[in-house]
């Protein structure tokens, strides 16, 4: 493990990082402004779970595979990039709900069968994303000590604290959000923002299936 000050630049690092907008942060938000704050905790407790996967795989080496065989890259890419477009058009296609119904419309959103997908659809988001994976394997080992008899473990316990660590930052971005959903001009122009969404969300989708996987110098 880093000592004391390489430990507060990890963290700091990582909060930063995941305050920096998107596809994570745009699936939050857009949850948290059309189900309320706590559909928005649960598509952050998703996106966690997903990272959580990336973490471990990388540790017993899926990840580093995944960075160099070009075929795994590709297939994982374009499976990714399909369900951000899948995503995107749903939303592009959703139903508004009239602003006298938003809260009715939350309230059914909440529902557990609603949440658990809700929960699944940030877990797959990550979980079909290389790019996640080429994060971790690229950001991680920075603050592993050459010395350190274990690295795996030494991963693992870091993966694990920024993943942590972002489950605060995604409850603010879904407080927020939460927050701006009760605002009049909001509650009004919520269809335009699902629109801007999923145009977003194939915007990323499109990056993603042109994206090369770049080379990871993995260890130190």
């Amino acid at each position: 493990m880093p000592d004391l000050p390489h430990l507060l630049a990890f963290i700091a690092a990582g909060w930063l990082l995941n305050l920096t907008p998107g596809p994570d942060v745009l699936y939050v938000v857009t949850n948290s402004l059309r189900s309320g704050v706590r559909a928005g905790i649960v598509a952050g407790l998703g996106i966690t779970a997903g990272c959580f996967v990336h973490i471990f795989a990388a540790a017993v080496g899926v990840g580093t595979l995944m960075a160099t065989s070009a075929a795994a890259f590709t297939v994982l890419k374009y499976i990714g990039a399909a369900y951000l477009l899948y995503l995107g058009v749903r939303m592009l296609l959703s139903r508004a709900a009239p602003p006298a119904d938003l809260d009715t419309a939350a309230a059914d959103a909440g529902g557990e069968r609603s949440l658990k997908a809700i929960f699944l659809g940030g877990f797959w988001t990550n979980v079909l994303n290389p790019k996640v994976a080429l994060f971790f394997l690229a950001f991680v080992p920075q603050f592993i000590a050459p010395g350190t008899d274990n690295k795996a473990l030494a991963f693992v316990l870091l993966g694990v604290l920024f993943n942590l660590n972002a489950i605060p930052v995604n409850v603010g971005w879904a407080l927020a959000a939460g927050w701006m959903a009760h605002r009049s001009a909001v509650q009004k122009g919520m269809h335009w923002l699902d629109r801007a969404a999923g145009v977003l969300f194939i915007g990323f989708g499109l990056k993603l299936a042109f994206t090369d996987a770049p080379a990871v110098r993995v260890g130190r």
